[in-house]
């Protein structure tokens, strides 16, 4: 038996990568002998870099960069096994996480350090970037990675501005004579799952703001100065981004990635999908189990579960996919290429619980259901 694995992360419990490990394990209870094939997985978030290094082999590169509230820390990209494709996660350098509850204030927090990761890339040789922008900390249009590449985004007194969507309103002037020439001949790829554009009511700042600590005020301020950033690009670049698809993701970073790297977004399932050659690696196979944290009826729209079951589904081979949650009606997956879906809970626990024994559940609920797979195998 050939079985490939493709699981995505299990959020605050288990990486792509270990997720595969433990569904190996669980397999191998059952069916000792079964050729197991592992591709972690990502859609853009968390974990990107290594999912895709471990799927496709190269190598993470460590690197000092900019935290989203101005500090050095220390983050990484991934240079994949053919030596000229980076990987960058912007989460890594201007991630949501790496801001304590208490700071977070979308007004001062900025890209810079995603712009740092950039360039690394590009020193280190790389001709296609894939940008991943899930769980940013910012609102800040990726200004910030713009100055990080040698863009000047001036004010009145000719000077740049400060961090954050805060002082986007003061931009007088763009000026590009320092920009990185290097961007011209490189492929920027945006792994991005959101269609929202750069300013309104679907945009970055009334959508996502609220998560990154904005308040209403907040929202209000980081709104009029977004619009005032996307009307100085389309003066200086002469670029359209405020009401362009996907310049809202990442807080603005999308527009910004548009407009000064002339970057291509992509659904972040469909690029991480072709970057890690799974077509080619599930072809003969016999079974395909991916799985994610939580299973609910977002998880038919983008996300990793069923971009691996369409695949699948092409090759007619049956999926299973395992959840840490199975929340709602699924009836959606089924319909998208999706056999079965199992739950990892075998019994009811508090969240804090079930993230601790995520190993052990993910184990269990493997073994459960290769077991069933060994009746139906009887039974034919």
């Amino acid at each position: 038996m050939k079985i490939v694995v493709a699981p995505d992360s299990f959020k605050e419990s288990l990486t792509a990568k270990e997720a595969a490990e433990v569904i190996e394990e669980g397999i191998k209870r059952v069916f000792p002998k079964a050729e197991v094939t592992k591709v972690p997985l990502a859609d853009g978030g968390e974990g990107t870099v290594e999912a895709m290094v471990e799927a496709r082999g190269g190598k993470i590169i460590l690197q000092e960069v900019t935290s989203p509230l101005g500090e050095r820390i220390k983050g990484h990209f991934g240079i994949l096994d053919d030596g000229f494709t980076g990987i960058v996660e912007m989460a890594q350098a201007s991630g949501l996480s790496l801001v304590p509850l208490s700071q977070r204030n979308p007004l001062l927090t900025t890209t810079y350090g995603t712009g740092e990761l950039i360039k690394a890339a590009l020193d280190r040789g790389c001709k296609t970037i894939i940008v991943g922008v899930g769980g940013s900390a910012t609102v800040d249009g990726g200004a910030g990675m713009a100055q990080a590449l040698g863009a000047k985004l001036l004010n009145r007194a000719g000077e740049q501005i400060a961090f954050g969507g805060g002082n986007l309103g003061e931009i007088v002037r763009i000026d590009m004579s320092s920009f990185d020439s290097r961007v011209k001949n490189t492929e920027i790829l945006v792994a991005s799952d959101v269609d929202n554009p750069l300013c309104g009511p679907k945009g970055a700042a009334r959508v996502y703001g609220p998560q990154k600590g904005a308040t209403p005020e907040t929202v209000k301020i980081l709104e009029k100065n977004l619009a005032h950033f996307a009307m100085m690009i389309k003066k200086y670049l002469n670029k359209e981004v405020k009401d362009t698809p996907g310049a809202g993701a990442a807080g603005g970073l999308g527009a910004g990635l548009i407009a000064f790297l002339g970057a291509e977004l992509t659904p972040g399932i469909k690029l991480i999908i072709e970057a890690s050659r799974l077509e080619e690696r599930i072809k003969g196979a016999d079974l395909v189990i991916s799985g994610e944290g939580r299973i609910d009826e977002q998880t038919a729209y983008g996300k990793t579960p069923v971009g691996v079951a369409e695949i699948a589904e092409k090759e007619k081979i049956p999926v299973i996919i395992m959840g840490g949650e199975i929340r709602g009606d699924v009836k959606a997956l089924y319909e998208r290429g999706v056999d079965a879906v199992v739950s990892c809970i075998d019994r009811i626990l508090p969240l804090a619980e079930a993230l601790k024994e995520a190993r052990q559940t993910l184990r269990r609920a493997t073994e459960r259901a290769m077991r069933l797979i060994k009746i139906g195998c009887l039974l034919r």
